[in-house]
């Protein structure tokens, strides 16, 4: 694994050790990269099953000002803290080890926003919709934020979720992303397109 472009393009990543993270692979990072970005003119990132911090140090990679990474497991943040080490994001950076919805609650009481959020749960949770829809009902998303799901491709979410527009989906092998942008409660859902690669 390696920071794929930006500020730190090529630096690698570490891994966790163990089998209990499922690292988003550098070509699907690539792909969802050019998707949402490439590039970003600052910001504020959640990677909210951070594993490596792969996803968060890329975008911070990329032109985000800041990244907040959320993991429940003590060597998934070791390992955060040593990829950010490597790449020099540090200060642009706050670790913390938590569940998805204790996080949540700790986030919206220090009244963080953000602008993008990657949401990769384990592949045996399929509650990656109803994490947006809390993330929306907390208050933690700036208007036009975009929501990255990762998710087993052959789990299929719902294009249509109030307060959010689909905008488009691929899938990657086992691997599918969908891409949503935060609309408010106002949303209309729009046709979205689905890609496989």
């Amino acid at each position: 694994m390696r920071v794929i472009s930006g500020r730190a393009k090529g630096r690698p990543l570490k891994s966790v050790p163990g089998t209990g993270t499922r690292p988003t692979t550098d070509k699907v990072k690539e792909a969802l990269f050019s998707m949402i970005g490439p590039y970003f003119d600052g910001g504020a990132a959640l990677d909210l099953f951070a594993g490596t911090g792969g996803l968060g140090i890329e975008s911070i990679s990329r032109g985000m000002d800041k990244a907040v990474f959320i993991d429940a497991d003590s060597k998934s943040l070791d390992t955060i803290k040593a990829n950010l080490a490597a790449t020099g994001f540090t200060s642009q950076a706050e670790v913390f080890r938590n569940d998805a919805a204790r996080a949540l609650k700790v986030l919206e009481r220090r009244g963080y926003k953000f602008d993008l959020v990657f949401l990769d749960p384990p592949y045996r949770m399929k509650n990656g919709d109803a994490l947006m829809t809390e993330l929306s009902d907390k208050g933690l998303l700036h208007d036009d934020a975009l929501i990255v799901l990762e998710y087993e491709s052959s789990y299929t979410y719902p294009e249509t979720l109030e307060g959010f527009r689909h905008l488009r989906s691929a899938r990657y092998g086992e691997t599918a992303v969908s891409i949503y942008r935060f609309t408010g409660s106002s949303s209309k859902p729009e046709p979205s397109g689905e890609e496989e690669a």
